[in-house]
């Protein structure tokens, strides 16, 4: 099962019965051989998550949702 807003890179292979969370990213090559939360980044053979992703406004809107107008400067 993949869940919503899942990024797979080029060449990932997911094993049979392997559920992959909402709003995460596998790196190209990767062997998902078990479960992978939501929002992670995970890659490698076997994949290992190496990243927890940023979760909240600026996921969805970038660092001017956290840090305001000045940080487009």
């Amino acid at each position: 099962m993949i869940g919503d807003n899942v990024w797979l890179g080029g060449g990932v292979i997911v094993c049979p019965g392997v559920t992959i969370g909402a709003d995460t990213v596998v790196g190209a090559g990767s062997v998902v051989v078990r479960d992978l939360p939501a929002g992670v980044l995970a890659v490698g053979n076997p994949a290992r998550i190496v990243r927890h992703l940023v979760d909240g406004p600026a996921a969805v809107d970038g660092p001017a949702a956290v840090d305001g107008p000045a940080a487009q400067e």
